[in-house]
């Protein structure tokens, strides 16, 4: 076992040594002949008795950055998804599917540096796909193939990330995301300030604590890059750097800036002066004053759209949430205007990132259509596995347990031979919509069946015995309370009716 133990050890760590090579992009030769080191030590697995590794004991796991959940999370996961779309709705939002992959060519060349983390799919013969990176990109796909100008649509589903995973912090390399997408040629910043309003409402129907919102503009970002003396081929790499100092002091951004990237000391120290700043109004009217900015049409047309989304930001009265933040660069290659992320403050909300995201990106759809006719779009996007770790930390610290059914009413028998009534009265329940229950035991035990209505938070029991047979009635039992009344048997659906509405 010692061996083996060994060996398992050097193959996960040549396979690491694969996965960094291929992250490099470092020559195929290189990676192939390492690939080949790693077949070579998995074939040399055997267990105790000398027999292939194909018969060794298989280890029960889940794939790196992935999990299961349990009845317990699915409930809360449910209760939060259900939160959301609520708030999708009342917005008027309509939603859609895509397929989970895609044809590889319509996921490259969006992401910019994260290119890197997208799922290929193994090369079968037949057309090469990817598993989806994120919602937005197959939207503008299925945008321009329908020919769709005008949808306001909202989604759910899983995305796929070859990123390092971290599992506390609800950072996955399988999860899921919520968005919502307003997609048309409308005036500027009405359709985002609907989205920072949305942002707003649904981290606000969670027990998250605190949060802001952050904003940003795509071509302020530029104008000051110009403005700097960056070149234009170094934009979004340098918007790359910037955007790391949510995590990074600026000595360290600066220092990949110069080492990494190439950019000179002195120009990173302007960039420095700028991307640190952080405030509302009162900072867009001074760098709106500033004379080197100012000789910049897009730095001009940025901070222009900037406060036109804070006096909107007003009047729904968010303001106080949003903090113009010179600092936020989000790295995607598709952004072309208002950029916004929504962090948490403090609390359990440390280490945990921003936990939604998104901004304006009018160029995507064009990417897909054959004449490159653009549809204007402007969305935003929610990181429910940090909003779900957040809250499960929460209920195990309170020692709270969700429900994870919804059953209204038991249906117990007092005594033996009585399962045919429970039958009888149980299928009535279900005819009248009731979520109910019973034990698919002949003759169980009353206290086993009253101890899971507590366990399991059933507010009603319904008991019967042959002496309420004879009588023709029923116990009804409130089980939270342990009061119990005697109703009519041809009465119970009524009863349970008008005590379910209170």
């Amino acid at each position: 076992m010692a061996g083996n133990d060994s060996l398992t050890k050097r193959i996960t760590e040549q396979g690491d040594k694969v996965r960094k090579l291929k992250s490099a992009k470092v020559p195929k030769d290189e990676i192939a002949e390492e690939i080949a080191k790693l077949l070579a030590l998995k074939a040399k697995v055997t267990s105790e008795d000398g027999t292939s590794s194909s018969k060794c004991k298989l280890i029960l796991k889940t794939p790196k950055g992935t999990r299961d959940y349990g009845p317990e999370h699915m409930a809360l996961r449910n209760n939060v998804l259900s939160k959301i779309v609520d708030v999708f709705k009342l917005h008027g939002a309509e939603t859609i599917d895509t397929p989970v992959f895609e044809l590889r060519d319509v996921l490259l060349g969006k992401y910019g540096e994260d290119s890197k983390l997208i799922y290929d799919l193994a090369d079968q013969g037949g057309e090469i796909l990817s598993l989806r990176y994120d919602l937005t990109v197959p939207f503008a796909r299925y945008l321009a193939m329908n020919k769709i100008s005008n949808i306001k649509r909202y989604q759910i589903a899983k995305v796929y990330r070859r990123d390092n995973p971290t599992m506390t912090k609800g950072r996955y390399r399988e999860f899921y995301q919520c968005d919502f997408d307003i997609a048309g040629r409308y005036d500027p910043m009405v359709p985002e300030a609907e989205c920072v309003r949305i942002a707003c409402e649904v981290l606000s129907r969670f027990d998250l604590g605190s949060f802001k919102l952050k904003i940003n503009h795509r071509q302020l970002l530029d104008g000051l890059f110009e403005a700097c003396g960056v070149s234009s081929d170094q934009f979004r790499t340098i918007c790359s750097s910037v955007d790391k100092l949510d995590k990074l002091p600026w000595e360290e951004v600066k220092a990949e800036m110069v080492n990494e990237k190439y950019l000179s000391p002195e120009i990173a120290d302007k960039i420095g002066v700028y991307v640190q700043q952080r405030g509302h109004k009162e900072l867009v009217d001074k760098l709106l004053a500033d004379e080197n900015l100012s000789k910049y049409q897009s730095a001009k047309d940025g901070l222009d759209g900037i406060k036109l989304l804070l006096e909107y930001c007003e009047y729904y009265n968010v303001a106080d949430k949003v903090s113009f933040d010179l600092s936020l660069a989000r790295g995607l290659d598709y952004y072309t205007g208002i950029i916004y992320e929504a962090v948490l403050c403090g609390g359990e909300a440390d280490g945990v990132g921003s936990i939604a995201g998104g901004g304006r990106y009018d160029n995507l759809v064009g990417m897909f259509d054959a004449k490159n006719k653009s549809v204007p779009c402007v969305g935003i996007s929610f990181g429910v596995e940090r909003i779900f770790s957040i809250l499960e930390a929460k209920n195990t610290a309170e020692k709270t347990k969700p429900r994870t059914t919804e059953v209204e009413v038991y249906v117990a028998s007092a005594q033996k031979n009585l399962i045919t009534e429970r039958m009888k009265i149980i299928n009535e329940l279900w005819q009248n919509d009731f979520k109910a229950e019973h034990s698919y035991k002949m003759n169980p035990k009353i206290l086993i069946q009253l101890q899971h209505c507590e366990e399991t938070s059933i507010p009603w029991a319904v008991i019967i015995g042959e002496d309420e047979l004879k009588r023709g009635v029923v116990t009804l039992r409130h089980v939270p309370s342990r009061q119990e009344e005697e109703v009519k048997r041809e009465s119970l659906v009524d009863e349970l009716k008008n005590k379910l509405r209170k």
